[in-house]
């Protein structure tokens, strides 16, 4: 399969399942419900929907990939920093902890393919850029 196909299937992938953890958040009331969430999370999230659907296979398109990928995986990160991290006990013994952890970890699983496709990315078009470059008359 090409770079750029899983490339896009893994951050479809990290978009839903930050999408997923943005509501469990809510729900746990780690993120306040309104709308300065909503105008926080639905932009940076078209963002990255745009970068990966609409600009694939360009250096913009990995680029903004990349970053969202980067977020991606600093959210599995904090929650899971230890003890003064945001996941903590009483969170774990509720009825959705399964669902909560298991969506972190697959977000970071997901995030951080994405973060090394999109870098792999960056250096096949830089590398084919140049190539353009010198056979320039």
């Amino acid at each position: 399969m090409r770079h750029t196909v899983q490339l896009t299937i893994t951050s479809l992938l990290s978009i839903l399942f930050l999408t997923l953890h943005l509501a469990q958040d809510i729900l746990y009331g780690m993120a306040q419900p309104g709308l300065s969430t909503l105008l926080a999370a639905v932009p940076v999230l078209v963002l990255w929907l745009y970068g990966t659907l609409v600009l694939a296979e360009r250096r913009s398109g990995y680029i903004i990939i990349l970053l969202g990928s980067l977020v991606g995986l600093a959210v599995s990160v904090i929650h899971f920093r230890g003890p003064s991290g945001v996941l903590n006990a009483e969170h774990l013994k509720s009825s959705g902890a399964f669902f909560f952890v298991w969506t972190l970890l697959a977000l970071g699983v997901s995030a951080t393919y994405s973060v090394v496709l999109s870098v792999r990315g960056l250096i096949v078009s830089a590398g084919a850029h140049r190539q353009r470059a010198s056979m320039a008359p």
